[in-house]
């Protein structure tokens, strides 16, 4: 069966403050889904083996996360196909049960990696107990989305073209 739709991945811990903006940001395209059919939106949580079936049913990936790249708290940075691939690798460090590094190279194996994917990380503030976004990584909420739906627009007129 041909992989379809565009599956957007909201990874994090919703109990460690801005760990949890992957699932917030979700939240925030639910209006948007809700419109249109081909976005599936997917609540990751911490990662596990059974993320694989879902990414490679998709034909396009977008995954949404707390990054640590150095940059100021709430700083949003798209890498996108390659840029992703290698963004992962160097910075594969992951406390949880699978890293999204393995889930790839499970979908590379199965020759199912979409070809359009991108990371959309955002630079956290604080990573400990809470249930609130600090203010800076709450404020570039909208820019995601924002990033999300342009990346979205562009990868559809490609398709189109």
């Amino acid at each position: 069966m041909p992989a379809t739709g565009t599956l957007i991945l909201g990874l994090g811990n919703i109990l460690l403050t801005d760990e949890a903006v992957g699932a917030v940001v979700l939240q925030a395209l639910e209006p948007i889904a809700a419109t249109d059919p081909d976005l599936n939106l997917y609540d990751g949580g911490t990662l596990s083996f059974t993320l694989a079936g879902p990414i490679g049913d998709a034909a396009r990936l977008i995954v949404v996360d707390a990054a640590a790249m150095g940059d100021p708290p709430g700083t949003v940075r798209l890498f996108e196909g390659e840029a992703m691939d290698r963004q992962l690798s160097t910075h594969a460090k992951s406390v949880h049960e699978v890293s999204l590094a393995d889930l790839f190279d499970i979908a590379r194996l199965t020759d199912t990696l979409p070809s359009q994917r991108a990371l959309i990380g955002i630079e956290p503030q604080q990573v400990d107990w809470g249930d609130q976004l600090t203010p800076p990584v709450a404020a570039a909420v909208p820019e995601v989305v924002d990033q999300i739906q342009a990346l979205l627009q562009r990868w559809r007129n490609t398709a189109a073209a």
